[in-house]
């Protein structure tokens, strides 16, 4: 028990000394910004009084139309100055994407579509590929050389045999008996 009242002092101690550290370093930046923000308002009172010299205002009518016309001699030049700026970033942009899909093509690091799987005839690939003005026939089975078979003896008798209506015919009345009688022997 009384090493449980020492570790819950100690821990108390550490707690307090966290948020005495956390109070200081929270004062120590609220000083910085307020510093930061007068050196700011410092920097911007410098800039406008260099680039912007304090306007006076002319009696006469004529005087205000000619300081009119100077103020809009400036502000055109601005712009023209600022179009050209922008023109010359749109351009190095272009320039900077043209050159950057060189450098992949010539890597090889872009990305391909994913493929389908397409059933396609070998005349319609051929056709795809070499246009309509090409007539090439890939039928493989017609550039196939033909065998002959061997005969066989039933294709033998069949051929021998020809038209069954010229055998019975043949064979009608005693002339085709007799025929028969003498093949047989």
């Amino acid at each position: 028990m009384a090493t449980m009242k020492r570790y819950n002092k100690r821990n108390r101690a550490i707690t307090a000394r966290r948020q005495h550290l956390k109070s200081v370093m929270l004062q120590i930046a609220a000083t910085e910004l307020e510093k930061e923000e007068s050196r700011r308002e410092s920097e911007k009172a410098n800039y406008l009084s260099e680039h912007c010299p304090p306007l006076h205002l002319p009696g006469s009518m004529s005087e205000v139309q000619d300081l009119c016309r100077q103020l809009h001699a400036k502000v055109d030049a601005a712009e023209e100055e600022k179009y050209d700026m922008e023109m010359k970033v749109q351009k190095s942009t272009k320039e900077l994407e043209d050159m950057n899909q060189k450098l992949f093509d010539l890597r090889g690091k872009f990305k391909r579509p994913p493929l389908r799987r397409v059933r396609m005839s070998a005349d319609a690939m051929l056709k795809a590929l070499l246009g309509s003005k090409h007539k090439v026939c890939m039928d493989l089975r017609a550039n196939l050389k033909q065998v002959k078979k061997e005969d066989t003896e039933k294709e033998r008798d069949l051929r021998d045999v020809g038209d069954w209506r010229k055998n019975i015919e043949e064979k009608s009345g005693m002339e085709g008996r007799k025929k028969m009688f003498e093949t047989e022997s």
